[in-house]
């Protein structure tokens, strides 16, 4: 048996290698997509706008490399550590592809001896996740980071790091939304008093972090059935995670007569409230929930937590608005740096990470759902000619044009048709064409065309600049 299984093994090897010449599979990698022209017009005005709304908060910006060293990584995310994309051993060094961009810059910090800055970065980060793409879940995607790190009094940059999240979703009018916030300290606090042993506190965490996503119940079987915790402590937490309000949430949980008792959570709900006048003052405290339910699983927050979800409007007559998920989320990482430095000096930091992927998917189906036409290029005008002979007169004109900074095409043919040209205009959405004819190039003038009304003006050549910018400011 074990001679005929080597024969039909040997000739199955043989098989596989003549199937491997001829199926190449053109696909991109799982959990991975391409973007092409219209999607990425659509992914450059969502950056554009978390751009200037972080810069506009005074932030500079910094890049780090895609991959660290192994050990940098570890031991950072609690149970999500396993999403880590490991490298193979380079010249003696253990990669791994970044997992987000808050561990390389708490690296940073520390590597340069920086305690105080405030920097946006935007770059990809990679996770070995179970990709669902229609819901914007990759595992090669980018994020856009906000951070504030320094000492400072306390939830000022907290306070700020939620008015960008809501000066974001306003700006790209994805529809209601509602960023529910909660404190680490709370959280643990909560625990103690219900009876959670210290041993438990990151594993019970992570079970509470999927209340946004299974009801109470599954949460409660996965403490009790899996983790090992008493049901009694799982029902005295219960009692808390389904609580969210405002201001008033807070007094109430400050007059708790377990809670009150506990000094992590005393001096948390302390700080909730002040952060909560600040939000007042900054007059945003409508979108803001404070979630007893939220937890984020990350292990480094120390902390106020905080996460942006959509809330679904499709169906009108729904009374429950339904969470399409998170957009953006962040919170405080005290003790991260520290984790860095030799000597373990702390930077206090606190940041916000936006969910660009997610957003992007929104965006993107709402304008197939629309049908509206996305131009995919800035060009502002066509140089086109009326007659032949002419393509000399437009390779000046064209350089002209570009050496003075106009976005500028023509058509690659020698003698194009005139109805061409305009047509290549209607089909791009180019508002303007510039025509060289005889009679013009005669009279030291150009042929300008407003593409939309068919209206044509003869403008002098040497004021053509002036005109193209003066036209294309007022589209």
């Amino acid at each position: 048996i074990a001679k005929e299984v080597a024969k039909l093994l040997e000739l199955k090897a043989q098989l596989g290698e003549d199937e491997g010449k001829h199926k190449f599979v053109l696909k991109t990698p799982k959990g991975t997509r391409d973007y092409g022209p219209k999607q990425m017009a659509i992914r450059e005005r969502v950056f554009n706008a978390i751009i200037s709304c972080f810069k506009r908060h005074g932030a500079e910006v910094i890049d780090t490399p895609v991959f660290e060293l192994k050990e940098t990584l570890t031991g950072k995310y609690g149970e999500d550590s396993k999403l880590i994309y490991d490298l193979k051993d380079q010249g003696g060094e253990l990669l791994s592809l970044r997992y987000d961009l808050t561990v390389p810059f708490a690296r940073y910090l520390a590597m340069n001896k920086i305690t105080n800055i405030k920097r946006y970065h935007i770059a990809k980060v990679y996770r070995r996740d179970n990709p669902a793409m229609t819901r914007g879940r990759y595992r090669e995607f980018y994020q856009c980071d906000f951070d504030i790190a320094g000492q400072f009094d306390p939830m000022i940059p907290d306070a700020e790091c939620l008015k960008i999240v809501h000066e974001i979703l306003s700006d790209l009018q994805l529809g209601d939304f509602v960023v529910k916030v909660n404190d680490r300290r709370i959280l643990d606090g909560m625990f103690a008093v219900c009876g959670v042993p210290d041993s438990k506190f990151r594993t019970i965490c992570s079970s509470v972090d999927k209340l946004d996503k299974v009801p109470w119940e599954e949460v409660r079987s996965e403490m009790v059935g899996e983790k090992g915790l008493s049901p009694e402590a799982a029902d005295r937490i219960g009692e808390y995670v389904q609580l969210h309000g405002g201001l008033d949430l807070i007094e109430q949980l400050l007059q708790d007569p377990k809670l009150s008792q506990n000094k992590l959570a005393k001096e948390g709900l302390g700080d909730m409230k002040l952060l909560f006048e600040y939000l007042t003052l900054f007059g945003i405290t409508g979108k803001i929930s404070f979630d007893l339910s939220l937890a984020r699983g990350l292990d480094y927050y120390t902390g106020v937590i905080f996460e942006a979800v959509l809330l679904h409007q499709e169906n009108e007559h729904v009374e429950e608005p339904l969470s399409v998920g998170s957009v953006a989320g962040g919170g405080r990482y005290d003790g991260l740096v520290g984790m860095f430095d030799p000597k373990g000096r702390k930077v206090p930091c606190v940041g916000v990470s936006i969910g660009i992927e997610r957003i992007f998917s929104i965006l993107e189906q709402r304008l197939e759902a629309s049908e509206e036409k996305i131009r995919t290029t800035e060009t502002q005008v066509l140089v086109a000619s009326a007659q032949k002979k002419l393509l000399e007169e437009r390779l000046k004109l064209i350089s002209e044009l570009w050496d003075a900074g106009i976005k500028a095409e023509m058509l690659y043919k020698k003698n194009p048709k005139l109805l061409n040209q305009l047509q290549y205009c209607e089909e791009t959405g180019i508002p303007l064409v510039a025509i060289v004819g005889e009679q013009e190039l005669k009279d030291g003038v150009v042929k300008l065309r407003i593409v939309a009304t068919r209206e044509e003006v003869n403008v002098r050549r040497e004021s053509l600049v002036e005109e193209i910018r003066i036209r294309t400011s007022q589209c």
